[in-house]
């Protein structure tokens, strides 16, 4: 019997969780919530009187203890997370931890911030003859990246690039974006809290967006994005080419050959 979710709660805007997560939250007995991420809105679906912990005051021994005590006394446990929690989310330990008790968990998948982002920037990440590839990554700091991870290693692939946790070193984003082999004029489009009522787009290339930013004052809780998909002209797909045949359906001569 499954006593642990592990939930992704979505980017921000409380209807952005998935139907599941929500009617797991409103079952659970206990909710441990990533608060200094999580809308708390969410918890507006969850039942009165239950016990509700903010994982942001909690070290990782606090949060296992409080969810195999639940356990013990047969209590459905909600961990609430960001976005979705296979990105960023910490969530393995937790899951890793959890195994040698015997404890049977489940990870509830959400929408992830990048995604979110996209949806403000109304942009499509993967355009025919532009880019097909998608880099989610982010800026070195107090966890380290693997040397071939390195932000100037993957920018040489020139592909789109939806860069976490790093507009606070933008500075050194852009530095290392351009070491990569990114001109000077690409674009790029920076969305502040993705989904919120607060939300804000700012927009730029790797040679003006770090002087808007510094006008803005943005610190945190920001998705930067760069590729040529923000500004390029594209190829149009072949999934919908009138003259493109697949299994579902036959093509079709266009109108001059018609």
């Amino acid at each position: 019997m499954t006593q642990v979710y592990f939930i992704g709660a979505g980017p921000g805007d409380p209807e952005l969780i998935t139907l599941k997560g929500k009617r797991i939250l409103e079952q659970a007995d206990v909710v441990i919530y990533a608060g200094s991420l999580v809308n708390p809105e969410v918890l507006k679906f969850c039942k009165e009187g239950i016990d509700i912990y903010n994982s942001a005051q909690m070290n990782l021994d606090e949060v296992l203890a409080v969810t195999k005590k639940a356990v013990q006394e047969g209590k459905t446990v909600a961990r609430v997370h960001t976005g979705d929690p296979a990105i960023y989310g910490a969530i393995q330990e937790q899951m890793d931890a959890l195994k040698p008790e015997g404890i049977e968990y489940e990870v509830i998948p959400g929408v992830s911030s990048f995604l979110a982002t996209a949806a403000a920037l109304k942009q499509e990440y993967t355009l025919p003859g532009i880019s097909q590839t998608v880099i989610i990554t982010r800026l070195e700091g107090r966890t380290p990246m693997p040397k071939k991870e390195q932000l100037a290693h993957l920018a040489s692939h020139q592909a789109t690039m939806c860069i976490f946790l790093s507009v606070q070193m933008l500075d050194s984003v852009i530095e290392n974006l351009t070491l990569g082999g990114y001109s000077i004029d690409t674009p790029v489009a920076i969305v502040v809290r993705a989904s919120w009522p607060d939300q804000k787009i700012l927009r730029g290339t790797l040679g003006t967006i770090g002087e808007i930013v510094k006008k803005e004052g943005v610190l945190r809780q920001a998705m930067i994005v760069v590729g040529r998909v923000l500004d390029a002209d594209y190829e149009l797909s072949k999934l919908y080419d009138r003259g493109f045949s697949h299994m579902f359906r036959d093509a079709k001569p266009t109108p001059a050959e018609e």
